[in-house]
């Protein structure tokens, strides 16, 4: 894992946290388009939706959306088309075998430039139950009651 003062984090989500028990992480390449990445500097990136599969031995990004530059004009890229994901072979193929286990999932955690190269943590995740999200609030709850304590 890099520094992280080579390291700017761009996009966060949190929610994956929240609704997956993350099991693995990976972090992968993206295959973009050059006006991708401008708008991904921007701040245009959101990842809400997005989720990674295993299509015909490729990992692919699906659901990530990048809002075009007004400045790109005509040549402007579609916001939510299917992005490759960039990982070696032996790490593809480990992700197919946890994949095929049941119920887990890649969901993509991170956006982030890493030596001006655009980056994506995906996780290898277990979807949470309902009791288990009001479990993690809970721990959040009292987690942020003891700070308030000890701050006083």
């Amino acid at each position: 894992m890099a520094d992280d003062k080579f390291r700017k984090l761009l996009v966060d989500n949190r929610k994956a946290r929240f609704e997956y028990e993350i099991l693995e992480v990976y972090t992968a390449g993206i295959a973009l388009v050059g006006t991708e990445v401008k708008a991904i500097r921007a701040g245009r990136a959101n990842l809400l939706d997005a989720f990674a599969r295993i299509d015909k031995g490729e990992v692919v990004l699906c659901n990530a959306h990048i809002s075009p530059m007004e400045s790109a004009g005509v040549f402007g890229h579609n916001p939510i088309r299917t992005r490759k994901l960039l990982l070696k072979r032996r790490e593809i193929n480990k992700l197919i075998g946890r994949v095929e286990e049941k119920g887990l999932t890649l969901v993509p955690l991170k956006l982030y430039l890493e030596k001006n190269w655009v980056k994506v943590d995906i996780g290898v995740a277990r979807g949470k139950k309902l009791y288990d999200k009001r479990a993690s609030i809970k721990d959040r709850e009292t987690k942020r009651e003891v700070e308030r304590a000890l701050k006083r």
